[in-house]
């Protein structure tokens, strides 16, 4: 096996597995499938940690992680594909960021690992065996990745903003506990 098939088939499993699991994610946020709870339920948490309106939200991140990952493991429109998931994986962690790095802490360890692997993809290209490659990288080409990756961030910081002033209103509301009982 040449070097170029192993990096080839290297990037091949890296996209099923992360495309494959970001698409199932995204598919509990929108179909309520795998255990996950539907554009209702997510809605509904969406909104309660600062993405409003919770649905809309719900629908925005649901469809980016399941096209986004859907595309990814398919290796088609590669940069916008690790953009967008890369992008969710950022609201997803800046949720978590509170509670620290690790997941079972309920930090934002799993999303940057998933969003790193994204963007990743995104940039690195998805090699020979891919449907961008059968089609001619009509959907990847050199300049789609720094306007995807460079769209994705401005849209993601504006929305990550929008939800940390909500969240830091939210808490300037609230009274906190003087002692200890």
């Amino acid at each position: 096996m040449s070097c170029y098939d192993r990096r080839d088939l290297g990037l091949l499993l890296l996209r099923l597995g992360t495309g494959g699991v970001l698409a199932a994610h995204g598919a509990q946020k929108l179909f309520g499938w795998f255990g996950g709870h539907g554009l209702e339920g997510t809605g509904q948490f969406m909104e309660s940690v600062g993405y409003a309106p919770g649905r809309a939200s719900a629908t925005a991140a649901g469809l980016a992680e399941t096209g986004g990952g859907t595309l990814l493991a398919l290796g088609l429109a590669t940069p916008a594909a690790g953009a967008a998931a890369a992008g969710a994986m950022a609201g997803a962690a800046a949720v978590h960021l509170p509670n620290g790095f690790f997941a079972q802490e309920g930090g934002y360890e799993y999303a940057a690992s998933l969003g790193l692997a994204a963007a990743g993809l995104g940039i690195a290209g998805p090699g020979r065996l891919s449907l961008d490659h059968a089609l001619g990288h009509v959907f990847d080409r050199g300049w789609m990745v720094p306007a995807a990756l460079g769209a994705t961030a401005a849209a993601t910081a504006l929305v990550v903003g929008v939800r940390a002033r909500r969240v830091r209103a939210k808490r300037e509301g609230e009274q906190e506990v003087l002692f200890e009982e």
